[in-house]
């Protein structure tokens, strides 16, 4: 992906020397480097104004002029993380110096970093790129292929100190959740997966087993790693629904396969004992009372411990706060597994984020008689809680209810405001003719 280097530079600013002093005479050349008195970042949104200017290199104090400004504005292309980098000085207001700006705009496609069979401390192999890049983050990493061939040389060298020297590469894959990430593995060709063969279950057939796994399966680069992160995907959960909370697969072994290319594996699962769902409850703040959310998820206690049962709970719950004008709630449970009374105890806590309310309602392609009757029928009025469910519903029930003849299409435009945390709504009606006329 090709760059663009934005490059603002003030002029030479007239009389003014490093030390601030005017030149005593006019045909004095301009000084071109002068002392930095502050320094500022515009433009990030995923990274600090520190992270930035520890790798631009310049400091407060400091003399500079447009090499030293050059260099750092390379330093930041260099990194990948951004798509634009510019800088900007002038005067300042004491005349003793300047005030520099670094405006950049951020690469937009970031992903979480994951490692595959390098057999080394992931846990020190983060700690290693963390030094030698000040804007590493294991959640975010710009998807550019200089940034892949950078950390690659940082990882083969992590290895060679320990003893392992692997040509290692850098892509961009699909996980296992359907979600991306950039996976750094060693470059050498992997044989796909072609067969699976599942050893020691009894409680759910090979068959319903075999169904599961191969969508995600087969075709795929065999490593230990990502095929036991596809079987916790995709064979876990069949388990767990049946209450099979200590599923194991105990040893993975591959071997040719007969016919085909490829590798054939097999699974030797350890299906463990049933549990029953003990106690539910909710910690720490929620903004529906925790009786009201406890009757929404539903959840049986005492029967056996469905997880895919409580997870719809979850959601359930998820979805009452979020109609309550908290777009960006979560919901996350704990286990607590008693393996003596084989019985879990699940511990649900909310992050409700802030509450958005109802904004402006624009209505469009309404004459004002039928806009003044979709005014009536709306409910959801400003400074309300906004329900993000409500205006398809309430598009859903004007079409239910024949409000209006030979109506066409509708659809609602919702406008969030992350700031005011706000939501305005427009009301997009069509129909044969100027507008839709009101049903009489």
């Amino acid at each position: 992906m090709k760059r663009l280097c934005v490059l603002w530079m003030a002029a030479a600013l007239p009389g003014f020397t490093q030390a601030g002093a005017p030149a005593q005479k006019k045909s004095a050349a301009a000084p071109q480097r002068w002392v930095i008195e502050s320094l500022t970042v515009e433009g990030t949104r995923i990274y600090s104004a520190n992270q930035v200017l520890a790798i631009a290199g310049l400091k407060m104090g400091q003399v500079a002029g447009k090499p030293e400004f050059e260099a750092a504005r390379d330093r930041l292309v260099a990194t990948g993380a951004f798509q634009t980098v510019g800088y900007q000085f002038k005067r300042a207001a004491d005349g003793k110096g300047y005030t520099a700006v670094f405006q950049v705009a951020e690469f937009e496609q970031c992903y979480p970093v994951e490692f595959e069979q390098l057999h080394v401390s992931e846990k020190d192999l983060r700690a290693d790129l963390a030094a030698r890049d000040p804007l590493f983050s294991s959640d975010r990493l710009p998807a550019a292929q200089p940034v892949f061939d950078r950390y690659s040389k940082w990882i083969q060298d992590f290895l060679a100190a320990h003893g392992q020297n692997e040509k290692i590469s850098g892509s961009v894959v699909k996980t296992v959740t359907n979600e991306f990430a950039i996976v750094f593995h060693p470059a050498r060709n992997l044989p796909p997966v072609a067969l699976v063969t599942f050893r020691g279950n009894s409680v759910i057939p090979s068959e319903v087993l075999h169904d599961a796994v191969s969508l995600a399966a087969i075709g795929t680069p065999y490593t230990e790693d990502r095929f036991r992160e596809i079987l916790n995907a995709s064979i876990r959960p069949l388990y767990e629904a049946r209450g099979r909370l200590r599923v194991a697969f105990k040893e993975l072994r591959t071997e040719p396969a007969q016919g085909v290319a490829g590798l054939r594996v097999y699974v030797t699962v350890e299906e463990g004992d049933s549990y029953t769902l003990g106690k539910l409850t909710i910690e720490g703040p929620t903004p529906m009372s925790t009786g009201e959310l406890l009757r929404t998820a539903n959840i049986k206690t005492g029967d056996i411990a469905d997880f895919e049962r409580v997870n719809q709970g979850l959601e359930a719950m998820r979805k009452a706060v979020r109609t309550n004008g908290y777009l960006e709630a979560r919901a996350t449970a704990d286990r607590k597994i008693d393996d003596g009374n084989k019985t879990v105890d699940v511990t649900v806590r909310f992050d409700s984020g802030p509450q958005y309310h109802m904004g402006k309602l624009t209505i469009s392609g309404l004459d004002i008689e039928g806009e003044t009757e979709i005014l009536r029928m709306w409910i959801m009025k400003p400074g309300r809680p906004f329900n993000p469910d409500y205006p398809d519903y309430f598009l859903d029930i004007v079409h239910k209810e024949g409000i209006f003849e030979h109506l066409g299409k509708t659809k609602a435009n919702v406008q969030v405001d992350e700031k005011t945390h706000t939501a305005a709504i427009e009301l997009v009606f069509a129909g044969e003719g100027a507008a839709a006329k009101k049903k009489r």
